[in-house]
């Protein structure tokens, strides 16, 4: 029988409250200041880059945990209606519910987050039997959930004795360490490890002058590294050659989440047996198409509205 699901996601699931552009600086002294706009959407890397799975057409599980209160159940309702199987979402009655405040000023963005249930997600939060059933397992937000980290390369382990592939987005580090030490472990189970320019160069150390040297570096610790790179579009690094693909042409509204429905492009490209070249470009255009309305989820393209940008006669999208 072929696997129940092609996509376990494990991690990061929250409330992201989006205010901006900011005119000026942030005022502290009991000033009010106002937004253009303010939204209450679907955040953690996690949770967005499943929903775009699941709007690419891929049948996706999700394994964390949010708090057994009113956001947590935002969450899983959410997710649901997103098309995205929660059965693995536990509720947490000890703790609240992650939440993200995220202040946006032109193409950039300062993000607070309260941790809540990140510090006690693990691997109990996992089903063995979805690490048997799936075909591909993506992890995300790795210097958040130091529980989960821990146990990440057991269950990556588990996963491809089954015959799953596995792929990791480690986020940002909030404390700047970028700890290789510890994530050494865990690449040796990972297939794909997917960070952004900063966050590559990060991982790959004071030897990384560049996102494509850094993609060079990490492709000796892992079998393949893609790079978002932003409006640059992204490039990737298979141990032997790069490769680049040029950014979409889009007027963003927001662009929060776009590095999670770059994930969701690549990995739903790389099921449907695209090669890393054909990926990464199909992936920019997820991520890029992702940011024309406001939060991580509204504009994630389907299948073929993504695989029309991705040809070269595709209009572009604004």
């Amino acid at each position: 029988m072929p696997p129940a699901y092609d996509l376990l996601v494990i991690g990061d699931a929250n409330p992201d409250v989006i205010l901006g552009p900011l005119t000026g600086p942030l005022a502290f002294g009991q000033r009010e200041q106002l937004t253009e706009t303010g939204t209450l959407v679907l955040g953690g890397s996690a949770a967005i880059m499943a929903c775009g799975a699941a709007r690419l057409g891929l049948k996706v599980a999700f394994a964390g945990r949010v708090g057994d209160d009113d956001a947590g159940r935002y969450v899983r309702d959410t997710l649901t209606a997103h098309g995205v199987d929660t059965r693995a979402l536990t509720l947490d009655a000890t703790l609240p519910t992650p939440l993200t405040v995220v202040l946006t000023s032109g193409d950039d963005r300062a993000v607070l987050t309260s941790p809540g249930t990140l510090t006690t997600t693990s691997g109990r939060d996992v089903p063995p039997d979805l690490l048997a059933d799936t075909r591909h397992v993506h992890a995300a937000s790795y210097f958040l959930q130091p529980r989960l980290a821990e146990d990440l390369p057991d269950l990556l382990r588990t996963a491809r004795s089954h015959g799953a592939g596995t792929s990791l987005d480690t986020q940002d580090d909030p404390s700047g360490t970028w700890d290789g030490a510890a994530l050494d472990a865990v690449l040796a189970e990972t297939d794909i490890l997917l960070p952004n320019a900063q966050e590559a160069m990060g991982l790959a150390g004071s030897e990384a002058g560049s996102p494509e040297r850094a993609a060079a570096l990490l492709a000796t610790r892992v079998p393949l590294v893609v790079v978002k790179n932003g409006a640059a579009g992204a490039l990737c690094h298979d141990g032997l050659a790069l490769m680049s693909a040029p950014g979409l042409a889009v007027t963003p509204k927001d662009t929060v989440g776009a590095g999670d429905s770059f994930d969701a492009g690549f990995i739903a490209a790389t099921l449907h047996r695209q090669p890393p070249h054909q990926a990464l470009r199909f992936a920019a255009v997820c991520g890029a198409l992702s940011t024309r309305a406001h939060g991580g989820t509204a504009a994630q393209p389907t299948w073929y509205e993504a695989l029309i940008h991705t040809t070269p006669t595709g209009a572009h999208a604004s």
